[in-house]
């Protein structure tokens, strides 16, 4: 298996197909293997990475608290592409993968040629940022104390990504049974250091702000924990456009891949033309 070094840990990628990279960063509740239907579309014309953060079988899963939390995550990325020979690439990520997206943007801004991030935003606005923090400590508990089974269970049936369901039950069948393999401690300790640390993406308005590489927002509309921090983005990027999926939850990629494939390629052709539009006020 491909292993590339990070601070404290190894990490798997998978490379498929030649071209421009893309590197691909998962959200929580998965691992590389839910990018499968953006990989197979876009390695027909892209050099696609894709790999498991740590705490994520066959990555490493550091028993050291210590050895999770946001910084790293961000870290990862630009290890992931050290370790490929990869200078500059267009980096998408989804939900806490997507929050890693727009931070590397902030601290690796000559890295990213364009960043997509999806369903980025929960536990970050001001309102639901308390509730929020007991949620994920409870949750970061629940992996260690009552298993992957049962949490997977309840990650399955939430409210944001029912939707999934509903829509193709054979795929969400293949997310849980992903979801059930995950290692209960790389969970708890990237939920206990990682989500419920990480600051609200609301406190980087000023950096948003003075970013100049180009980023897609994109939302489903029935993923309200993230919808209120992607109008706070859109406002405050000036090189950002909002896409909101309608009768869409969390997994957006996974819910309507043929329509997510379609808006990101749209926006990197587009990156890549240098058409896409920096928004400036008054204009």
């Amino acid at each position: 298996m491909p292993y590339v070094d990070a601070s404290g840990a190894k990490l798997y990628y998978e490379e498929t197909g030649s071209g421009y990279p893309i590197i691909f960063v998962h959200e929580f509740g998965s691992d590389c293997r839910e990018w499968e239907i953006q990989v197979r579309h876009f390695s027909r014309a892209y050099r696609c990475i894709a790999y498991n953060a740590r705490g994520y079988p066959p990555s490493d899963v550091p028993d050291d608290l210590n050895q999770y939390g946001w910084e790293f995550a961000v870290d990862d990325i630009a290890a992931v592409m050290r370790g490929v020979g990869i200078a500059r690439a267009h980096i998408v990520g989804l939900s806490m993968g997507g929050y890693a997206a727009l931070q590397f943007g902030l601290r690796y801004p000559e890295q990213a040629s364009a960043i997509v991030a999806a369903g980025a935003g929960t536990g970050s606005p001001p309102s639901l940022r308390e509730a929020w923090l007991k949620e994920a400590s409870a949750t970061a508990r629940g992996f260690l104390e009552r298993g992957m089974a049962v949490m997977a269970e309840e990650m399955g049936h939430s409210p944001t990504r029912i939707q999934l369901k509903h829509k193709n039950p054979r795929g969400w069948q293949d997310f849980m049974d992903h979801l059930r393999q995950h290692s209960a401690r790389g969970m708890s300790n990237t939920m206990a250091r990682y989500q419920t640390l990480r600051p609200s993406l609301h406190d980087f308005q000023d950096q948003f702000a003075r970013l100049t590489t180009p980023v897609l927002l994109a939302v489903g509309d029935e993923d309200a924990p993230c919808i209120e921090t992607n109008l706070m983005l859109k406002a405050a990027i000036p090189t950002a456009g909002l896409w909101m999926c309608p009768n869409t939850g969390h997994a957006i990629n996974l819910e309507e891949p043929a329509t997510f494939n379609a808006q990101v390629e749209s926006f990197l052709s587009a990156v890549e033309r240098g058409t896409w539009r920096r928004w400036v006020a008054g204009v």
